[in-house]
């Protein structure tokens, strides 16, 4: 375990390239989902997108895990793209994840083509009474948790809110080959609130490559606070945080004993 404050919960753990990272990060998830579906008989699992998820799910859809007791909620979504677009979330969740699983017991995936109020008090009145067992997570290079850019909300009690994205979190997308120029990224998206990822029962968050160092060293290393909003993952007491040698290479060396696994 690294723990790099004084309320760090959370346990670090970093191996040595994404293909590393997400095996492990993906068989640990397997593991809690067999769990829950064995003491419950069901599970109820958050999934998150983005290019830092690919290793993790990949991993995750390979395992031995009876998928039709199992229950999933979409983290965010961009408003007003299309499901046809390459960036779509939903479209992705769909290609990387649910068909592969071969049906699970349900899905609720965000429409941001919706009016996104009424999508938000959809989704709101859906989760309000579900106990998540997992959440899958990735952080920003703006040091985001799903799409609360700082300085995020951490005080709403709304399960799903509409959010604005800032400069950093739309050029990460461009970045990242999802859009062909800044001016196609949305400037808005539906997102599960701080609050309510960190209700979940257990989290993974699998953060891979050198361009998430500077926010992986923000979060870890600073106070909890809404202007690094994955720093609060150090509170959440069932955290396990999966860093390559790429995104840990800017964490304090002195604070910590740097095993690469």
């Amino acid at each position: 375990m690294i723990c790099l404050s004084i309320t760090c919960q959370m346990k670090i753990i970093v191996k040595s390239d994404p293909a590393d990272l997400g095996k492990k990060a993906g068989s640990g998830a397997a593991q809690i989902i067999r769990a829950a579906i064995k003491k419950n008989g069901f599970a109820n699992i958050i999934l998150a997108t983005g290019t830092s998820q690919f290793e993790t799910l990949n991993q995750l859809t390979r395992e031995e895990v009876d998928w039709k007791q199992v229950t999933m909620f979409h983290l965010d979504e961009y408003i007003g793209l299309p499901e046809s677009s390459p960036a779509s979330f939903r479209k992705y969740l769909k290609e990387r994840f649910i068909q592969k699983t071969g049906g699970l017991r349900q899905v609720h995936l965000i429409n941001g083509e919706n009016n996104p109020a009424e999508e938000c008090l959809r989704l709101n009145k859906i989760i309000s009474n579900t106990q998540i067992d997992l959440a899958l997570l990735g952080i920003g290079e703006n040091g985001h948790l799903g799409f609360n850019d700082p300085p995020a909300d951490f005080k709403t009690e709304e399960a799903f809110i509409v959010v604005n994205l800032d400069e950093k979190c739309r050029r990460q997308q461009l970045g990242e080959g999802w859009f062909h120029e800044i001016g196609d990224v949305p400037r808005q998206a539906i997102t599960m609130s701080v609050k309510q990822i960190m209700k979940s029962a257990q989290i993974i968050c699998s953060v891979p490559d050198s361009r998430k160092a500077q926010a992986v060293k923000d979060c870890f290393e600073n106070p909890v606070s809404n202007l690094f909003p994955a720093s609060i993952l150090q509170q959440h007491p069932h955290c396990v945080c999966f860093l390559d040698k790429f995104s840990s290479a800017l964490l304090e060396k002195n604070l910590i004993d740097m095993n690469i696994q």
